[in-house]
């Protein structure tokens, strides 16, 4: 028996999957400020006490790392750089707290220029008198040699030992310093109340007498152990939206391309399925107007949603982007496109009464004028759905993905259907799909359809690989290793070497059994030639265990 959690800015769901099939399911308000009390509820529901030991797997999503940094509300951290030739990095202002070292490291991993021992301990200084306690030390090229970032912590920790370190190599091994400098940034400024999240589950578990492994949703549509994830905290942003993805996609199971709309109460995410695969953000997860290397899906957050606060401002209708309150339907305080498209509908949302009380009072408590003021508000709020699904659209057609099905196809990417997530979405979906042309999904379990993609998402495992046979080394994620044979290495061993990474990582993590769904999405070789001949040979793969759905998962009964 499987458990699927999400704990959303206004209802945390759930789900209880059992042989492949949904059995049960459970939706209760958030309580923002108590996260614990609203994952203890959710369960309450959906267990009878006698049901705990049957449980074998718990699967959690939520926006606690979106929401944290979005609002900028992460804990005080320096950032200190070793950027080698080539980039002004007063060009990016990455943070607010940020030193840059002398020193470098080419692109093969060889040391260009030494730091400096006494401008590090200049710059330990002025960190420590500022009251900082966190650093974090990224350097360029540092994924394929990381003595340089050993070497400041080492010495940065030599004088302040209670300074908390975390290395740029110890994040990720790709390429991109800036977006390696971010993400090292965000994991280590995010850690610790990740990790009070996670205790407080850990609780909650205790309490109910349950002991199974609990998994997280990740950005890239896949799970991941709460254990690994006290380390990757950032692997959990948007989380959210990707578990609105693989929800869609689980309650399809089709090759159609779809667009799916999560409509929650602030916001509404969207995200695209293409004939059958959801797409992927190429650049990595963006927050604010940064990239990373957390792999994620193609999703975008419109600060639109049924709880959006409506105003009328000289005549005209505004929605959004703040929520002051629910919907007056459910007991708040002030009109909502809920309560439009109650009143639309004909009631069957909460309190018809409340919502045509709260929508006169935008227009002087006329009570004949509700029906024409609700129409617009729900025109107004269709008209902005669709503009920004068609602006993200033009964002799509970026994405490599995107591109190559366009040539492969010869055709421009049409939307056969929107895939509605989300309690709103009944009174909210059927109207978009009309307006766009295409099929409107939404079923039973589209209310819960957050919990079900996190509850069916299988886990995910990602290396890469990077080998030069002239300095007779490989890196893995940014950890370095001498190679046994280089004079003979060729793409074939490098392919081999990744794979049994892979393989005795998917052992560690105990995903055997999605080894064999593995595949290489990157795989890249660069002859050196000196005079005439080849000396040595550089290679860079990237494999993976893809996103999809666990095994046995059957689809739900429509």
């Amino acid at each position: 028996m499987y458990i699927g959690i999400d704990v959303g800015g206004t209802f945390t769901d759930g789900v209880v999957l059992y042989e492949g099939r949904v059995i049960r399911w459970a939706k209760s308000p958030t309580k923002t400020d108590r996260i614990r009390e609203s994952i203890e509820e959710v369960l309450g529901q959906l267990l009878p006490e006698q049901e705990g030991g049957k449980v074998s797997r718990i699967v959690i999503s939520t926006t606690l790392i979106t929401n944290l940094l979005v609002t900028n509300q992460i804990e005080t951290a320096a950032l200190v750089l070793i950027p080698g030739p080539g980039l002004n990095m007063l060009d990016f202002r990455l943070t607010e707290k940020e030193w840059i070292l002398q020193g470098g490291i080419d692109f093969r991993g060889r040391e260009i220029e030494a730091v400096d021992p006494s401008e590090i301990k200049e710059v330990g200084g002025q960190i420590y008198e500022q009251g900082i306690r966190k650093a974090a030390v990224v350097g360029k090229f540092c994924q394929r040699n990381p003595d340089q970032e050993i070497m400041v912590k080492s010495l940065l920790q030599k004088d302040y030992p209670d300074l908390e370190i975390l290395m740029g190599h110890e994040v990720s091994g790709e390429l991109n310093f800036p977006r390696r400098a971010v993400t090292t940034y965000y994991t280590l400024t995010t850690r610790q109340e990740w990790r009070k999240f996670a205790k407080e589950i850990a609780v909650v578990l205790q309490a109910l007498n349950i002991s199974v492994p609990v998994v997280v949703m990740k950005a890239d549509g896949g799970t991941m152990s709460l254990a690994a994830s006290l380390d990757a905290p950032c692997q959990t942003i948007f989380s959210g939206p990707a578990a609105s993805t693989l929800g869609a996609f689980a309650l399809t199971m089709d090759d159609k391309t779809s667009v799916v709309a999560d409509i929650g109460g602030t916001t509404t995410d969207l995200a695209l399925i293409l004939e059958g695969k959801p797409l992927h953000a190429s650049k990595g997860a963006r927050i604010g107007d940064k990239f990373t290397h957390v792999k994620a899906l193609a999703v975008r957050s419109v600060a639109l949603g049924g709880d959006s606060t409506v105003r009328i401002k000289e005549g005209k209708i505004s929605i959004g982007p703040d929520r002051q309150d629910k919907a007056a339907c459910f007991g708040g305080s002030g009109p909502t496109p809920t309560d439009a498209f109650n009143v639309i509908g004909g009631g069957g949302i909460g309190n018809i009464g409340a919502s045509r009380t709260t929508l006169a009072s935008l227009c002087g408590g006329e009570l004949s004028q509700v029906e024409k003021l609700a129409q617009s508000i729900v025109d107004h709020f269709i008209d902005r759905l669709e503009e920004n699904v068609q602006s993200m659209m033009a964002a799509w057609e970026q994405e490599p993905a995107y591109k190559v099905w366009e040539i492969v196809n010869r055709r421009k990417v049409t939307i056969d259907r929107v895939i509605g997530i989300g309690a709103a979405s009944p009174a909210i979906i059927p109207l978009l799909a009309l307006r766009m042309g295409c099929e409107g999904f939404v079923n039973t379990y589209s209310t819960v359809g957050n919990a079900l993609g996190a509850v069916v998402a299988r886990p995910t495992l990602e290396l890469h690989l990077h080998a030069d046979t002239g300095q007779g080394v490989y890196c893995i994620n940014g950890h370095r290793r001498k190679l046994e044979m280089p004079e003979s290495f060729r793409i074939s061993d490098a392919k081999q070497l990744a794979e049994e990474e892979l393989e005795a990582r998917a052992v560690t993590h105990g995903l055997t059994d999605y080894f064999k769904d593995r595949e290489f999405y990157l795989e890249e070789q660069f002859n050196v030639i000196r005079g005439w001949s080849t000396t040595s040979r550089i290679f860079d793969l990237g494999i993976s265990i893809s996103p999809g759905v666990v095994k046995g998962y059957k689809g739900v009964k429509v």
